[in-house]
């Protein structure tokens, strides 16, 4: 997965937060007019987001003269891929994984232990270790209400 620009990122930020799964998607005037406090001209953001289109980063639709533009998947799945390519630049992923794991917070460890339990095919509170939000709880805070996943975007890796 491709690594963002700070504008590349801005962005991003907000095709994800002002296109919702279900939405068409935004035109590029859209965009420029929600990146506040940014002097941009219209053809900076055009551009940026024809090279996100190109990095498959966003989707893209004609409509008329103009395009509309909707991430191509959750900012959720973009940082977990990111995770994913940081364990692949070498070394033990083993190793780094147990770091990881060392460093989060209590709450962190929950959501991790109950993704894993989900993974493991367990619910409820073996899954969680004793936590009574289960699976559901994480499903909802990650996919979003029933786990339905935004459109375009893969349930696996």
């Amino acid at each position: 997965m491709t690594r963002l620009g700070d504008l590349e990122r801005a962005v991003m930020d907000v095709l994800w937060d002002v296109v919702p799964g279900t939405s068409d998607g935004v035109t590029v005037r859209e965009v420029a007019d929600a990146l506040d406090g940014r002097e941009l001209a219209y053809t900076t953001v055009m551009t940026v987001l024809d090279r996100l289109a190109g990095k498959g980063m966003v989707q893209r639709e004609r409509e008329g003269r103009a395009w509309r533009y909707r991430p191509a998947a959750s900012r959720e799945a973009h940082i977990a891929q990111l995770m994913l390519d940081a364990l692949d630049l070498g070394g033990s992923r083993d190793a780094a994984l147990v770091r990881f794991a060392h460093s989060v917070t209590g709450t962190e460890a929950e959501v991790l232990r109950a993704a894993l339990g989900s993974e493991a095919g367990l619910t409820g509170p073996a899954a969680t270790g004793g936590d009574p939000g289960g699976t559901d709880a994480l499903t909802d805070r990650v996919d979003g209400p029933a786990g339905r996943r935004p459109a375009g975007e893969a349930a696996e890796r």
